[in-house]
């Protein structure tokens, strides 16, 4: 039995394959879906837009995000044909989708070149362990511009 979730998987795992075939980025694709209607698409591009960001559950969501005019994708589910890095989870948990769905795990991933372990061992790491050199210069300024947003009226909060 073929459920919409299926349909749904099917057509990520299907833009993988086309916008691969088509020389477009890696091997994955996303859509997201609102009531049971895909709303938006993303591939992988990083290679042809020369965009390291541009991996295809980031891409879904900013083309989600536009077209329903909104940061905030509550209501949304996502489908990929592989489980999210670390980026684009971080970006899933910020637009508030509801639920991931995906097809292939990181180690399949892993499997044809694609391991983000290291991502994720670096993001538990304490910042002064970091194999990236990282090092923090406070100045007043900006903690006045922090001060200026929390006593914001007309800000938006995310």
């Amino acid at each position: 039995m073929c459920d919409a979730r299926h349909q749904h998987m099917r057509h990520a795992v299907q833009l993988s394959r086309t916008k691969m075939d088509e020389g477009c980025g890696g091997p994955f694709g996303a859509v997201i879906v609102r009531d049971g209607k895909v709303i938006a698409e993303g591939w992988n591009n990083v290679t042809s837009s020369n965009d390291p960001t541009a991996h295809a559950e980031v891409s879904a969501i900013r083309a989600a995000c536009e077209i329903l005019g909104t940061f905030d994708l509550s209501g949304c589910e996502i489908y990929t044909s592989c489980e999210p890095c670390p980026m684009c989870l971080a970006a899933i948990y910020w637009a508030r989708i509801d639920h991931i769905y995906y097809a292939n795990g990181r180690e399949d991933a892993a499997a044809i070149g694609f391991d983000d372990q290291f991502l994720y061992d670096e993001v538990a790491k304490p910042v002064s362990a970091r194999s990236l050199p990282c090092d923090h210069i406070e100045l007043p300024e900006a903690r006045e511009v922090f001060q200026a947003w929390a006593e914001k009226e007309d800000k938006i909060p995310y």
